[in-house]
């Protein structure tokens, strides 16, 4: 019962001495307590039905300046973070303490849209703001209305995750302004079991040595991983037996990788199937240009230094625990294996002087005792950089390293004072014979996957990528 109605039954009780009974059933309480009201009545006469706070500010409301600073917060240095970030952010940076619901009222309030906002809360909103553009008062405040809403739409469904940790890694590169005033793609796999950012890694491109950034991550922190699920792009677009350059070929490189370390490989050309990349890159998006901002990250390097310390905080606060998760991750590969398996390759013919073209200079092949070697000019070699860029060279199925010719001496022998000369030659590191990329065994591999994948992927429908 309001105040009003309260005082004007007990007015009218007292004023014509009418059943108490009747007026207690009237406001829905005990004769008793019609009592105190009667006696409080005669004390303090209308007031004693107003309650004691009324009018009262409670002791945890937030202050109006409060209010309107976190607003403009929102509105001048956090524009891209959504809701619950930009709480986290407000106690991190600007230490202001208040919760996320909190948060999402004022902002809604001052029509001021998360960019995950859903699409029955913008049409909520832009009917709202369609009442005020009709009112508003000049073009320029019509202009200001318009401008508030964010189109954003989720068009990946939900499926169920993978059984076990390390069974299924989605990978994909997203092209984004993530710092400064450029785009530049970051490279990604995400565990489908827990959600967790097993790699990531900045490029200018999409390109095969990114994605090998990342297969290094995943290999130095958790071992071999049974699976990737990828789409067509670039490094995971296979290309046909007419492809006259395997140094174009990037898939069969990285296929080849993969199938060193026993790691199978799945691509689709349907998006919505790798769901959880998809999601985690809407987040990503949505968090780390803001973070970047705030850090001063202004180039690739900064950024991949960056995201040293951001992953494991992003997979303790959005990744499912591994406690109950099963993992069928393999061990670790040696770090040596891993350089020389995530290689890239191309092939090369020896010319008239002994020598290998490659990257716009010129190499010599040397033994491991640092003598070079000669073979006649046509001979083939296959040039394999490792990981960390040392340039070796397997001819004849023989693996030699390989040191590059400079354009000039270094030293005169006429004019400069002579170079000291150790006694004994530094022994060199030359891979074993038993090396992955040696040529016989690649082209072996080429000869199987030509003939296994003289077909487009584009078949797979989404209900199969689904299986996956």
């Amino acid at each position: 019962m309001n105040e009003v109605q309260k005082y004007e039954v007990i007015k009218k009780l007292v004023d014509s001495n009418g059943n108490k009974a009747r007026a207690a059933i009237e406001l829905g309480c005990t004769p008793r307590h019609v009592n105190r009201m009667i006696a409080g009545y005669k004390r303090e006469g209308k007031a004693f039905f107003s309650h004691g706070n009324k009018g009262r500010v409670p002791s945890n409301t937030i202050s109006e300046d409060i209010k309107n600073t976190i607003v403009a917060l929102y509105s001048n240095k956090y524009p891209d973070a959504n809701y619950k970030h930009f709480t986290e952010l407000l106690d991190e940076y600007e230490n202001i303490k208040v919760s996320s619901g909190t948060v999402h009222t004022l902002l809604m309030e001052a029509d001021l849209l998360s960019p995950k906002a859903r699409r029955s809360t913008k049409k909520k909103v832009r009917k709202k703001l369609d009442d005020l553009k009709k009112n508003a008062k000049s073009k320029k405040e019509s202009q200001a209305i318009s401008e508030r809403i964010i189109a954003i739409e989720d068009a990946h469904p939900r499926r169920p995750r993978s059984a076990y940790f390390g069974e299924m890694l989605q990978m994909d590169a997203s092209l984004h302004p993530w710092f400064g005033t450029f785009k530049s793609h970051l490279h990604i796999a995400v565990d489908d079991a827990t959600g967790r950012i097993v790699g990531a890694h900045f490029e200018l491109q999409e390109t095969l040595q990114g994605y090998y950034n990342v297969f290094s991550q995943v290999l130095k922190t958790y071992g071999i991983p049974y699976m990737f699920y990828t789409d067509r792009r670039t490094v995971f677009e296979y290309k046909q037996k007419k492809s006259t350059s395997v140094e174009e070929d990037t898939f069969t490189q990285f296929s080849y990788a993969c199938h060193q370390l026993g790691v199978a490989i799945k691509a689709t050309s349907v998006p919505q199937a790798k769901g959880r990349v998809e999601r985690l890159f809407q987040t990503l998006q949505s968090r780390l240009p803001v973070l970047f901002r705030l850090a001063g990250v202004t180039t690739i390097d900064q950024a991949n230094a960056f995201l040293n310390s951001y992953i494991k905080k992003h997979n303790d606060q959005f990744a499912l625990p591994l406690d109950n998760i099963k993992s069928v991750f393999e061990e670790q590969p040696s770090d040596e294996k891993i350089n020389l398996t995530l290689a890239v390759i191309a092939n090369r013919k020896v010319d008239n002087g002994h020598c290998i073209r490659f990257n716009k200079n010129y190499f010599k092949p040397v033994n491991e005792i640092g003598a070079p070697v000669y073979y006649h000019k046509g001979t083939p070699a296959t040039i394999i950089q490792a990981f960390d860029g040392n340039l070796f060279a397997c001819i004849n199925d023989t693996m030699y390293s390989l040191e590059v010719i400079p354009s000039h001496e270094i030293s005169s022998k006429n004019f400069d004072f002579p170079v000291h000369i150790p006694d004994k030659a530094k022994k060199r590191h030359i891979p074993p014979v038993a090396h992955p990329w040696r040529k016989s065994i690649f082209e072996k591999f080429l000869k199987n996957e030509i003939k296994h994948h003289n077909y487009s992927f584009d078949h797979i429908s989404y209900s199969q990528a689904n299986t996956y």
